[in-house]
This record gives C-alpha cells, structure tokens and sequence, in this order.
C-alpha cells in the first residue's frame, strides 16, 4: 500500500534548441471527414484558381515585358 502512494517520479524532458520552427498541429483536421470540416466543392475551387490568376495577371505582363525589353537590347546591340 505504502508503494502506491508513492507516484513514479516522470522523467525531466531536456529540450535543445536546434533552430528549427515549432509548430502546434493539434488543431489540424485530416480533410472533410475530420472534426465536421467541410470539404469544398469543385465550384469554390475554381473560384479560388480565376481570383489568383486575375490578381496576377497585370505583374505577369509586366515581367514578360521586361525580358521581351531586355531580349530586344540584347539582340539590337549584337546585330
């Protein structure tokens, strides 16, 4: 009886700093059929895909009119 109350004394955890990033996924569902989150459909995911290519579209031409510039110097001044 005298060894039951007597708790096994827990090991002390010694924690090094590696530099990495911790990060805390308790929260994090396994998709749809995890913690009742809803999966999305097909239509919010096309949604999703057209409002990112509209947001870059305009520094998608800007980059191509860089190397189209710096395409024609290069092939003007070597002519």
């Amino acid at each position: 009886m005298a060894d039951k109350r007597k708790k096994e004394k827990k090991q002390k955890v010694k924690y090094i700093d590696d530099g990495r990033t911790i990060a805390d996924m308790t929260n994090v569902g396994y998709g749809p059929q995890g913690k009742g989150i809803k999966g999305s459909s097909a239509g919010d995911k096309w949604r999703t895909y057209w409002e990112a290519v509209k947001m870059m579209f305009v520094p998608m031409l800007v980059v191509l009119g860089i190397i189209t510039a710096a395409y024609l110097i290069l092939f003007l001044s070597l002519r």
